[in-house]
């Protein structure tokens, strides 16, 4: 199996996502689009955390009263987003053939029972 190379414009979390998925899976052209499209998403969190962890989880607002930091949102939407571009790369879990879709609470159990066993 040879293994496609990352894109050029993802930054290090983003290739080293890419590097180990690619190196346990052989992906379809589709697959792949996604991939990547995932590994863009671990950068910008990763670009998020940073972020956050300069300015913290509050921040002056406007008038200068302390307001939640605006980037803690974005970081749960983009959770929200890997997590469902991560199934979507139906990824066989541990002992399968082949993945399949699977509901967030679905593959927790079988995470639990191949964990187990």
């Amino acid at each position: 199996m040879t293994r496609p190379r990352a894109p050029g414009h993802l930054a290090d979390d983003g290739r080293r996502f890419w590097r180990s998925v690619t190196s346990v899976y052989e992906l379809s052209p589709a697959e792949l689009t996604i991939l990547g499209r995932a590994a863009v998403t671990v950068d910008t969190l990763a670009a998020l955390d940073a972020e956050i962890a300069e300015q913290g989880l509050s921040v002056k607002g406007s008038r200068g009263q302390v307001i939640p930091n605006r980037s803690l949102k974005v970081r749960v939407e983009l959770d929200r987003l890997l997590d469902v571009q991560i199934r979507a790369l139906n990824l066989p879990m541990p002992g399968e053939d082949e993945g399949r879709r699977r509901s967030p609470a679905a593959a927790a159990a079988a995470y639990t029972r191949w964990k187990a066993g």
